[in-house]
């Protein structure tokens, strides 16, 4: 798999501590670090993943962002969560803090379409959510992927916002979408049903503000969702 590409994105442009941090996040997730056990020191990870200690530095502020490790003042640090596996296969390599922070991105984005949603939506945009909605439902209830149906269900948002830039947007970064739908519906298959029913509600709260013409509702809605769904990535299949 190659690196994300994007406008004016180089897959060499990719920085050193982002390939750092996946490294480390592969070593949690295949339990060389288990979970709740100390990481070795920084100037012990530096010589381990051959990188100097500002950029480890670096990597491990970023898992800490990510509640991947936590701190303990004159202790170090230890693994908080263990990620599945399989969520690194998804994910094209060297791209993982990539599509971290694009979740970050779209959480901002995504909240202003769905509040401009309720603000703007016509009966046509409101039966086309609806109906997207019912969907992803079908989808759930037959235990299928529901990835294309939910981004499907994200485009009608954006689509009802009146904004033409948030398709626009969209769709310039519609891999970086695919990839984030993809992998956070194939983690939800590998969990328990009540964790699926809990997304699915995320997005049913989504879609009733925005027919309720509660903009900040929507608007709050979608942006827990989006960040929810970023969490939700380094949560274990047993969470």
């Amino acid at each position: 798999m190659t690196a994300m590409t994007g406008p004016d994105h180089r897959p060499e442009a990719t920085r050193f501590s982002d390939i750092i941090y996946e490294k480390i996040v592969g070593m949690i997730a295949d339990g060389r670090f288990p979970l709740n056990d100390r990481l070795p020191s920084e100037p012990n990870l530096a010589v381990m993943l051959g990188a100097s200690r500002p950029v480890v530095r670096e990597a491990l502020e970023r898992l800490r962002q990510d509640n991947l490790i936590v701190s303990r003042k004159g202790s170090g640090s230890y693994v908080r969560q263990r990620p599945d596996s399989t969520m690194l296969q998804q994910v094209p390599v060297g791209s993982l803090a990539e599509v971290q922070r694009f979740f970050e991105f779209r959480a901002g984005l995504e909240g202003a379409a769905a509040e401009l949603a309720a603000r703007n939506a016509t009966a046509q945009d409101r039966h086309r959510i609806t109906e997207a909605l019912a969907r992803l439902e079908s989808a759930m209830t037959r235990g299928d992927l529901g990835a294309e149906e939910d981004l499907s269900l994200h485009d009608a948002i954006a689509e009802a916002s009146g904004n033409p830039f948030h398709l626009q947007v969209r769709n310039l970064y519609r891999p970086h979408l695919t990839i984030g739908h993809s992998v956070t519906r194939s983690l939800s298959l590998r969990r328990s049903p009540p964790h699926v029913r809990a997304v699915q509600d995320e997005h049913a709260a989504i879609v009733e503000a925005i027919l309720a013409r509660d903009e900040l509702a929507a608007g709050s809605a979608m942006r827990v969702h989006i960040l929810n769904a970023r969490n939700r990535m380094f949560s274990g299949v047993d969470d």
